[in-house]
């Protein structure tokens, strides 16, 4: 089993189909939900799965948080879109990875994130930092 950071290809079709709507205003629901290392995750990822999925309790709830989202804007010949931070407050979490996936959709997965190693909150906060929303760093861009 393996957890391999990618933009998952289903999510890359779906885009030409105009499946995703990342617009803030009446935008579809985006949830990120985060996995073991037990997890086999990678750009083959169609859609949200409960398998090794972090186990509900301790501060993390089975589907994992709701995404906030950035407007899509595009910067030079990137077209770019991403999300604010998102934190499990008071949480005991160990998680090596996890998966961006459309709520509004079927579950629908957009991008496969590798932690690189496993992450651990012991009673604290569990915080994922997304990158800056720009052409060079935004989660999801493209050139």
């Amino acid at each position: 089993m393996a957890i391999s950071q990618a933009m998952c290809t289903s999510f890359k079709q779906e885009l030409l189909e105009a499946v995703h709507n990342f617009k803030n205003s009446g935008g579809d629901t985006f949830k990120i939900a985060l996995y073991t290392s037990s997890a086999s995750l990678g750009a083959g990822t169609t859609a949200y799965t409960t398998s090794n999925e972090v186990a509900n309790g301790n501060g993390y709830t089975t589907g994992g948080n709701t995404l906030t989202r950035v407007d899509p804007s595009s910067s030079g010949t990137t077209a770019i879109t991403d999300f604010a931070d998102t934190t499990w407050s008071s949480a005991t979490i160990t998680a090596r990875g996890a998966l961006i996936y459309n709520d509004t959709d079927s579950d629908k997965a957009v991008a496969v994130l590798d932690f690189g190693a496993d992450k651990i909150s012991s009673g604290g906060d569990f915080t994922i930092q997304f990158p800056a929303a720009d052409s060079s760093n935004a989660i999801i861009r493209i050139a």
